[in-house]
C-alpha cells in the first residue's frame, strides 16, 4: 500500500520538527512507500521557510503554500487533490491527532474498510466547550440528512475510491464531517483518549467555532428554511388568536384594548423574528452566490521543487496534471 499523509498548517512553527521526526518514526513500520503533504494555509510565522528546510533534507516530505489563509477546509482539499498513493491519511500538525494510530487504522484499510476514523473522548477538554459540542451534534443530526457522529473529525484514513469520490464534490461552501458521511463507504472507528496540544495556540476561537457551526447547520441542509415557515405560521396563529381575544374582550366585557405596552412587544417580538428568518434566508442566498461565481476555492503560490513565481494554482487541475507539478 502507498500511504499519502496529508497535513494542513497554520502558524505550527513549534511543531512541524516534532512532527517530522514522529512520522518518520512511525510511517516506514505501516507502508513500504509513503508520502507526506504539508499545506501551508498562508502562515503568518516561519511555518514556510520550514517546511522549506524540512522538505529539503527529506525527500519523502513535500509542501504546498497556499496563496492566503483560505481555511482549514480549502487547505484539505488543496492536500487530498495533490496527494498520490493508495490510501489518504489525514492528520492535524499540532500532535493533537497521534500519527502511531495509523498503523492500526490502515489494518482495518487493508480489511475492506473504505474510511477509517480515529474517535477521540473529551478527556481534559474544558467542560462549556464539551457541553457546547455535544449540543452542536445533537443539533446537527436531527436536521442534517446523514449522521455525524460526536467525536468523529478530520483524523481519519481513506481509501482511493473514498477520495476520489470527496474529490468530485466540488460545492465551494464545504462542511468536511457532513461530506465525509454523505459519501457513505463501508467505515471502522478506532478509538483514542484526547491529547493535549504540544506546542502553541490553537486557532479555533469561541466565534470561529460558532460560525463553523453555523456553517455545518446551513450549509448541508434546508431545513432551517422548512423551520422559518413553521414557526412563521405558528405566530401568525398567536397573533390572529390575540387579536380575536382583544376584540371578543373589549365587545363583550368593555375591557379598555391594551394599549402602548402591547404595541412596542408585539412590534419587537415579530420584528426581531422577521429579522432572524431573513438572516436565515441571506445565508442561503449568500451561498447560492459563492457558488454561482465559481471561483477556486485555493491558490497556490508555492510547492516542492517549484519557484514562487512558477507555481500553479492546482484548483481544476486534471488529478495527474497535478501529481505531476507537484513532484
Amino acid at each position: 500500500m502507498r500511504l499519502a499523509v496529508v497535513i494542513p498548517c497554520f502558524n505550527e512553527e513549534r511543531n512541524l520538527w516534532r512532527l517530522h521526526e514522529r512520522l518518520s518514526e512511525v510511517l516506514p513500520g505501516i507502508a513500504d512507500e509513503f508520502e507526506v503533504l504539508l499545506v501551508d494555509d498562508g502562515s503568518t510565522d516561519r511555518t514556510l521557510a520550514i517546511l522549506r528546510e524540512l522538505t529539503e533534507s527529506d525527500p519523502r516530505f513535500r509542501y504546498l503554500s497556499l496563496s492566503r489563509n483560505f481555511g482549514k477546509e480549502s487547505a484539505m482539499l488543496a492536500g487530498l487533490s495533490a496527494a498520490e498513493g493508495d490510501a489518504v491519511a489525514i492528520l492535524d500538525a499540532d500532535m493533537q491527532h497521534p500519527p502511531e494510530l495509523l498503523g492500526s487504522m490502515a489494518e482495518l484499510l487493508k480489511q475492506g474498510y473504505q474510511q477509517v476514523v480515529a474517535r477521540r473522548t473529551r478527556t481534559g477538554e474544558p467542560r462549556l466547550r464539551t457541553f457546547g459540542t455535544r449540543m452542536f451534534y445533537r443539533l446537527i443530526n436531527r436536521l442534517v440528512e446523514v449522521d455525524v457522529p460526536d467525536g468523529f473529525g478530520d483524523f481519519r484514513l481513506l481509501s482511493r475510491p473514498a477520495v476520489d469520490a470527496l474529490l468530485n464534490l466540488r460545492e465551494y461552501n464545504r462542511f468536511s464531517k457532513g461530506l465525509f458521511s454523505w459519501i457513505g463507504f463501508d467505515t471502522a472507528v478506532v478509538d483514542y483518549e484526547n491529547v493535549q496540544r504540544e506546542g502553541g495556540a490553537s486557532s479555533w476561537t469561541f466565534r470561529k467555532l460558532l460560525d463553523y457551526g453555523i456553517d455545518g447547520v446551513v450549509s448541508f441542509n434546508n431545513k432551517p428554511l422548512r423551520l422559518a415557515i413553521y414557526v412563521g405560521a405558528v405566530c401568525a396563529l398567536l397573533a390572529f388568536g390575540y387579536a380575536g381575544w382583544v376584540l371578543i374582550s373589549a365587545l363583550v366585557q368593555a375591557n379598555p384594548v391594551p394599549g402602548y405596552v402591547t404595541i412596542i412587544c408585539g412590534v419587537v417580538g415579530f420584528g426581531g423574528l422577521q429579522l432572524l428568518v431573513m438572516g436565515v434566508i441571506g445565508e442561503y442566498l449568500g451561498r447560492i452566490y459563492f457558488e454561482t461565481k465559481r471561483r477556486p476555492h485555493y491558490l497556490v503560490k508555492e510547492a516542492s521543487g517549484l519557484r514562487p513565481a512558477t507555481a500553479p494554482a492546482f484548483e481544476r487541475a486534471p488529478q495527474r496534471a497535478v501529481q505531476r507539478t507537484v513532484k
